[in-house]
């Protein structure tokens, strides 16, 4: 792209973040005024919905409360890595201090984390890591635990039901994305472990519930209806392309231990009806507050407290100092006093009309 063309689409990318009038500033004529510094925070995808109903708000009340005169530069790529590249050049051509993504594509984020390096901009890499990138920090959940927590909880559900050699269809996450690959990792460890069979095994491309829905649709063919004892899906998106394959089959989600994570509302929904079997609930708004925190102490000039960052995570690259919150698996049996104690969710949100008679029943009111 010639330098013209260059200009047009960082114009696009400020319009888009809603930060053109202070496009023009640079690294060499801004103010340096840390005490009003500007914080990135991008991220990938809106398929997803707490990416803006949940990570956006806290990290921004956040940064609000921590300092008063900071401001959040905000975008979400919406799966276009392309526009998360445009959304960081725009930041950095901002004067952003800090850079807080969480990546559309872990491979073409590197060259993100190295431009931000370029201009000595620290990179926080947000629940997803940058596989080979110049970072600084990383902020996420454990997320090979999140993968044993599905396995585990699905091999000793087809235990209870006497189906403990399975077999499974494992419906695995995107596989451009490092999460991904550590929740099949944590996962297949396992069910292997437990000595359950995969009969199929898909990698979802684009976290898409329509993607699921047609390998599932596939797996179903292969097998037939009575092939598989249980189903691994590495989110709640996958796990609801999951359901509509069995229903549209014939076959009772319910009679089919079905994984899940993220806590999404549509997720603990099927989990209260006994559509879905578990997920995984990650507190986001602690590793939102937990970002916005470090954001801020790297945005003045500062370091964090080295104790707190003293696991650190290889991303082929480095060892990237971290932070890894604890994922939590969520069935029938703890959804009150996991999801619903934390505000998660409210007991309004869950139990609408279709659900409120099963609420009841759990004590959920």
């Amino acid at each position: 792209m010639d330098g013209a063309g260059k200009t047009v689409a960082l114009v696009v990318a400020c319009l888009a973040l809603g930060v053109v009038s202070a496009c023009g500033s640079t690294a060499s004529d801004a103010s340096g005024d840390r005490a009003n510094a500007k914080i990135a925070f991008l991220m990938p995808e809106s398929q997803t919905l707490r990416y803006e109903s949940k990570d956006r708000p806290a990290f921004v009340e956040k940064v609000s409360q921590l300092c008063s005169g900071c401001a959040v530069i905000y975008g979400n790529a919406d799966g276009d890595p392309a526009k998360q590249q445009q959304q960081a050049e725009a930041a950095l051509i901002n004067d952003a201090k800090v850079l807080v993504i969480d990546p559309a594509n872990s491979a073409s984020a590197v060259a993100i984390a190295a431009q931000a390096r370029a201009r000595n901009v620290p990179v926080i890499a947000y629940d997803r890591l940058i596989d080979n990138a110049p970072l600084d920090y990383y902020i996420s959940f454990d997320n090979v635990k999140v993968g044993r927590l599905q396995g585990q909880a699905l091999a000793d559900e087809l235990r209870t039901q006497n189906k403990q050699a399975g077999p499974i269809v494992m419906l695995n996450g995107d596989p451009k994305t490092a999460t991904a690959r550590q929740f099949k990792q944590g996962a297949s460890e396992a069910i292997g472990a437990s000595a359950v069979t995969v009969a199929k095994d898909y990698d979802t491309s684009d976290w898409s519930p329509s993607n699921a829905q047609r390998e599932m649709d596939q797996a179903i063919t292969v097998l037939g209806k009575t092939g598989f004892a249980g189903v691994y899906a590495a989110n709640d998106d996958l796990a609801g392309g999951a359901v509509a394959s069995l229903k549209s089959a014939g076959i009772d989600p319910s009679t089919r231990p079905l994984t899940g994570q993220d806590a999404t509302l549509a997720g603990i929904q099927r989990i209260i009806s006994g559509e879905q079997y578990m997920t995984i609930y990650k507190a986001v708004a602690r590793e939102a507050q937990a970002a916005a925190g470090l954001a801020v102490t790297l945005a003045k000039g500062g370091k964090p407290d080295s104790g707190t960052y003293s696991h650190t995570t290889f991303n082929g690259a480095n060892n990237v100092p971290s932070l890894l919150l604890d994922p939590i698996a969520v069935t029938r049996n703890n959804v009150k006093d996991t999801v619903l104690k934390d505000g998660y969710w409210t007991v309004r949100d869950v139990c609408t009309e279709n659900y409120a008679q099963e609420c009841a029943r759990l004590g959920i009111e």
